[in-house]
């Protein structure tokens, strides 16, 4: 097998693969989270809620794909254990069942964490050079930028 010569440095690979772990990370325990509320929201806003819940988790399904597969093509492996993101997550797990405010605000600061976590990527991206991981997580951010407008809206 040969070796990888996409023109980013070993050193760079490694620094942008690490961020990425962490966004995947991040993304991974979202996605579970938002899984979780939409099985488990009432309310007077249940229908909404749990269809805006289920339109989440499915993007946020082929996020982590698509995170992960980043990871594969810079030639590192990708993480894929609970274990894992939990020690890489900056989103820690919920006990119990919350409200659904509480779900809506919860949500809203995991997708913000999502964007400072891929501002951190983006800086390692940029300074390698490595326009394909800019691309990704400049694709991400916008989308958690967007998503968490939308809840924040919801609580007004």
């Amino acid at each position: 097998m040969t070796s990888i010569d996409i023109g980013i440095k070993t050193e760079d690979r490694q620094k942008i693969a690490e961020g990425l772990k962490r966004l995947l990370a991040d993304s991974y325990t979202l996605y579970l989270q938002t899984h979780n509320f939409h099985w488990n929201v009432t309310g007077p806003q249940f229908r909404e809620l749990h269809l805006m819940f289920e339109e989440h988790y499915t993007e946020l399904a082929t996020a982590v794909d698509d995170i992960a597969e980043r990871i594969r093509t810079l030639d590192v492996p990708a993480p894929g254990t609970y274990k894992e993101f939990s020690r890489l997550s900056s989103i820690k797990e919920v006990e119990g069942v919350p409200s659904s405010e509480e779900m809506v605000d919860l949500l809203t600061k995991g997708h913000e964490q999502v964007v400072k976590t891929s501002r951190e990527v983006l800086k390692l991206a940029q300074s390698a050079d490595d326009e394909s991981t800019a691309a990704l997580v400049s694709d991400r951010m916008r989308i958690h930028e967007k998503t968490s407008w939308m809840l924040r809206a919801l609580r007004k």
